[in-house]
């Protein structure tokens, strides 16, 4: 979990609580936790009680976002902090077009995943 600046928070169009999350998922905030531990989902504290907030981009209906955590396995494995994946999945690529994370929620990843691995080079 990390804090996010200004600017990055800005980038994200909206933003899904914990608890939230685990409602839509239809599991546990403990489970909801173990995915962002685990690196499966980015959470970052923010607001005036610096909840933690989870990207709504990443959740689709009941289920993470198909592509999203090999994506941030990627990112991660090319030395990306939190705020940096953020930065770059809702920074706007006009080889994709749009942005990568809304690529990823439109069924694009593999396109997303070859930019992500491009990144590396």
């Amino acid at each position: 979990m990390t804090e996010i600046d200004a600017k990055t928070d800005a980038l994200v169009p909206a933003w899904l609580t914990v608890p939230d999350i685990a409602e839509m998922l239809d599991v546990d905030v403990i489970r909801v936790r173990q995915l962002i531990k685990d690196g499966q989902l980015i959470a970052v504290r923010r607001g005036e009680n610096r909840a933690l907030h989870v990207p709504a981009a990443f959740i689709d209906g009941d289920q993470v976002v198909k592509g999203l955590v090999g994506t941030l396995t990627l990112l991660r494995d090319d030395g990306f902090k939190d705020e940096e994946m953020l930065e770059w999945l809702f920074t706007p690529d006009p080889s994709l077009p749009g942005t990568p994370a809304q690529a990823l929620s439109e069924n694009r990843g593999t396109e997303v995943k070859r930019r992500a691995q491009a990144l590396a080079v």
